[in-house]
């Protein structure tokens, strides 16, 4: 008599994970380096796995031992109701991020999976960089003096027993996706400026030379697409010809091509200086001339927003004017806005650039009278 056959199972033990990321930008860097070594700040809270968290930003480091550099941690604030009295096991990487919003290579610190004991359990990367490299690196934005971090965390939420069949099917149905990075092309596009590869038309302004692609041009400018394929194709078409810019510098030509190409305004080099507040208005009001004069909406957003943040009682006349000039309704409305503080209104009425205004634009000072009547 046979006997049966001997039954064999399998069974597997798996986490169960849940995932989040929060990105921390720290606005206004220059200021966070006067806290004292030790002291830090946090970020807003934020859940995954049910638990609250929060980032922990000391600028100064958290110790002498390393007040050159930055530390920033990952802090629990409170578990999730009904959880086991257990620690919170949690893996996580928190990295720097490049001008893209994608995690530099160089700057992301990963960490095992970590047990966290209870609320106020921290674990994080004490030398997560040094100042004097995040200062020297083109992630630091120094024209708003800040940069971002990212930290994606994954928490385990239970550990659960299944059966081989039951994996085998899970896995069967579970669509497969492969990670797709962020667009770049800005990027090759940035070389191909830079690089000067293929370009079929000059630009002379202010004495300096620019080398550009006509098609690159016509693409993003519908000025530039009149001019180099209509009225004066044939003319910037022949071998020697230099199209001639006249009421431009050649460093805001510069840096309107920079953005065309790329879709952005170009950073400062490390080396470079930072600009000061007057330059950085001074090349914004020239910037919106030069994208009101090639259509170029995007960059004349992007230049009402930045004078938006220099509005004061130094210039509050000329921005309005520039305003006015180039139907700029946003930032005339911040002027209005700026003006209806009594003594901003009374210094800014005593100037030359106010009296200027009222010659050149009394439509506009009517329509500032109209405003603060009515407030």
């Amino acid at each position: 008599m046979s006997s049966e056959p001997a039954s064999f199972t399998t069974s597997t033990i798996v986490a169960n994970t849940e995932s989040a990321s929060h990105t921390l930008k720290i606005d206004g860097y220059s200021r966070t380096k006067g806290l004292a070594t030790g002291i830090h700040l946090k970020s807003c809270n934020f859940i995954a796995g049910g638990h609250s968290w929060h980032l922990a930003y000391l600028p100064n480091g958290d110790c002498a031992e390393r007040s050159e550099y930055i530390s920033i941690y990952l802090v629990l604030n409170g578990v999730a109701p009904g959880t086991s009295g257990g620690p919170v096991l949690a893996q996580f990487s928190i990295s720097l991020l490049d001008r893209a919003g994608k995690p530099a290579p160089t700057y992301t610190r990963t960490a095992t999976t970590t047990p966290y004991v209870g609320p106020g359990a921290h674990w994080g990367f004490p030398g997560f960089i040094r100042r004097d490299a995040l200062e020297k690196s083109r992630h630091l934005n120094v024209k708003d003096d800040s940069f971002s971090v990212r930290c994606d965390l994954t928490v385990v939420t239970e550990f659960r027993a299944v059966d081989a069949a039951s994996i085998a099917a899970e896995a069967a149905s579970s669509p497969l996706s492969v990670p797709v990075p962020p667009p770049d092309m800005w990027r090759h596009l940035e070389h191909l400026l830079l690089s000067q590869l293929g370009a079929d038309v000059r630009f002379r302004v202010d004495r300096v030379d620019f080398a550009a692609h006509r098609c690159v041009l016509a693409a993003r400018s519908p000025v530039f697409q009149a001019e180099l394929f209509g009225t004066m194709k044939e003319a910037s078409s022949e071998a020697q010809c230099v199209v001639e810019i006249h009421d431009m510098r050649a460093d805001v030509f510069k840096n309107l091509l920079y953005f065309i190409y790329t879709d952005a305004l170009p950073l400062p080099e490390p080396e470079e200086p930072r600009p000061d507040p007057e330059e950085e208005a001074l090349m914004a009001q020239h910037l919106l001339v030069a994208a009101d004069r090639y259509g170029m909406e995007r960059l004349k957003f992007i230049c009402e927003d930045a004078l938006c943040r220099h509005i004061d009682v130094s210039t509050v006349a000329t921005t309005m004017a520039l305003a006015e000039q180039h139907h700029c309704q946003g930032i005339k409305e911040a002027c209005f806005q700026f003006l209806r503080s009594p003594g901003a209104l009374n210094t800014v009425m005593a100037t030359d650039d106010f009296d200027h205004l009222a010659t050149s634009c009394p439509s506009l000072i009517k329509e500032l009278i109209s405003k603060l009547a009515a407030r």
